[in-house]
This record gives C-alpha cells, structure tokens and sequence, in this order.
C-alpha cells in the first residue's frame, strides 16, 4: 500500500511570485510541485505526493476562516492519508498558514500532519501542540536539510509507529509528558544535574519551562501637552457586529477602528466580544474597556495633545504570545510612523 499525502504551499514555493502575488486564493494541483516533488522522492515507494494545495500568504492570514475552510476542502478531495506543510522556515505568514492547516487537518480531518519551522517562527508557539514541527534553520538556505527530515519523520507518524521524545526523533516539543519506569530515581537524576550545572557542564532539563522576553520600558513622554496619545486594548471591544470577526478567545488578529469623530462609545456602536471577563458592564458601557469618553474630556483640557485617530483592540485570553508579540509589532511599527508619541494599553 502507497500511503496518500498532501502537501500545502505558499505562492512563492509554488512558482506564483512573491509579494504581488501574496492574495491569491486557495487552489490545488495534481501531483507534487516546487519542494514537493523532492519530497516525494525521499519518502520513496511507501508514500506519495498526491496533490498540492496552494494558497497567498497574504490571503490566509487576512481570510483565515475562509482560507481554512476551502483549503481543508480541496486536501479532502485528494482522500490523503497525510498533510505536510511547508517548510515555512521563519516566514511568519507562511509559517502560521502551515501551523493552521496542519492543526486543522487533525481536528476536523482525522489526518496526521507535519510542517518544519524555525523556532522563533509565530507558529511554533500557536501550533506545537497540535502538530508535529520539525526544526528548521530560519531561511530557505535549510531546503535540503530540513526536506529529509520532514520525510523521515512523516513515514514514521504515518506507520503509526510509537513515537519517542521530540529531541530524539527532531521535532519541536509538543508540551506532553509520557510517564515510564526509569532506572534510577528522580532524586540522583536531579543530583547529577545539579553537579554538571555547577560544574558548567551541559545537561538536559526533564522539564523544561517556558522563557518570556524581558522588554526595555520606553523612556517617558518628554511634553505630554504636546503628544499624540493612542488607546489600545485586549478587552475585546469592537464595532457592533464583530466586523473583523476576532475571535473571543486565542486571538489571531486584532482590529483598527476609526474613532476620530466619536466622543463616547455606546452600545448603539460598540460591543465587547471577549471570553474571559463578564460583560455586562462592558456591554452596557464600552468605554469602562476602551476609555474614549475619558481620553477626550482630557484632551479638552489640554493634558495632552490629541487622541489617535483610530484604536486598536483584539482579546487576550487564550492568544498566544507569538500572536501577542505580532500584533504589538505591528501596531507599534504603524503608530510610530504616524507620529504617535505613547499608547495607553487597557487589558482585562
């Protein structure tokens, strides 16, 4: 029996173009293209690429519910036996499409999947847990590398064989903890650890915790009566009817909204979609996330110079911190070019 795989790509990978060409919609092929098809070589006569799925970066991260969906569609077609994505390297959009796909694909398909990522790519933190990942170097200079990698390890998930500890078998760390009999106690285990750590020797966590970036605070405002004052939030209050359609919870967007003619939100035109607080006073007054009414009654009065023009909020419960830091770098990059001088962030 030849096990069916379907590979998912970008444009770019699939000889569409680059940026200009980042919007195209989803679409599939036949057989196996671009990196495909020296994938297909490798995983020999047990596998085969069937089909490949293409779609713009650009696109999916704009229209991922919809992207998802059509991209889901036209892998089922194929009747596969597996999804593999990528490489995405540290191509952020590349990389969370084939981290969606590949979770989509096992929760709504039934199918294995296997992407490779860089491991500061955004879609490592959103999607470990939910597929396998083998690590890549962070640029496509790690094609040949990474390809039979993916190869190897697909045939092994694909066999259903059991799988050992991700530093073994070279996938990024899914977060799951086996329990199983070991020959010396977790006492001398956790001895020997300490003594090469002391000694300055290499050694290797049995659990390992997550690291958190330290940011430099921003110096103060030099003349706030002379400042441009932005609000953000992650309370989850948008335009009535959700029109961006954030999510209540794990986020994996956030909203711009124009506010430049608004002197209080209402629940007239404002709403609170957010999953994680009671909303009740939100919903009847959305200013208590997002303070517009407040922030202009100071802006009359001249303890600052002018509110933004548009605000910016998402959900924080559940959004993970690659999304989280994403979204800030985003922001910031737009604000700091429209001469913005500080930002208020309100977070439930």
């Amino acid at each position: 029996m030849t096990f069916k795989v379907v590979h998912y790509i970008n444009q770019f990978y699939a000889g569409m173009g680059g940026e200009d060409t980042a919007h195209v919609k989803p679409s599939s092929q036949e057989g196996a293209i671009g990196p495909g098809m020296q994938l297909d070589q490798l995983l020999g006569e047990e596998a085969s690429v069937v089909g490949t799925v293409i779609c713009g970066d650009s696109y999916y991260g704009e229209h991922m519910d919809e992207a998802r969906a059509e991209c889901l569609r036209l892998i089922e077609a194929f009747e596969p036996d597996m999804v593999i994505a990528g490489p995405g390297f540290n191509a952020g959009r590349y990389g969370v499409a084939c981290g969606d796909i590949c979770a989509a694909a096992g929760d709504e398909l039934g199918l294995p999947s296997l992407t490779a990522l860089y491991h500061e790519n955004p879609g490592v933190e959103m999607y470990h847990k939910k597929t396998f990942i083998v690590e890549t170097v962070d640029s496509a200079r790690g094609m040949r590398s990474a390809l039979p990698k993916m190869a190897e390890l697909a045939l092994k998930i694909i066999r259903k064989e059991p799988m050992g500890p991700a530093a073994e078998e070279g996938y990024i760390h899914r977060g799951m903890r086996r329990g199983f009999f070991h020959e010396r106690t977790g006492a001398e285990r956790a001895v020997d650890m300490l003594l090469q750590k002391i000694k300055g020797e290499p050694f290797q966590t049995e659990l390992e915790m997550p690291v958190f970036k330290k940011i430099t605070p921003a110096p103060p405002v030099v003349d706030l009566k002379k400042a441009t004052i932005a609000i953000c939030s992650s309370g989850g209050i948008v335009p009535k009817g959700n029109p961006d359609h954030i999510r209540v919870s794990s986020a994996e967007k956030y909203g711009k909204y124009d506010i430049s003619g608004i002197n209080d939100l209402t629940p007239d035109n404002f709403e609170s979609i957010h999953g994680g607080y009671d909303r009740v006073y939100a919903l009847e007054d959305p200013d208590v996330v997002l303070p517009v009414d407040v922030m202009r009654e100071l802006e009359k009065e001249g303890v600052f110079k002018k509110l933004y023009d548009f605000a910016y909020t998402t959900t924080g419960t559940g959004t993970a911190v690659a999304n989280a830091e994403r979204f800030g770098q985003e922001i910031g990059r737009e604000l700091k070019e429209a001469g913005v001088d500080a930002v208020i962030l309100t977070a439930t």
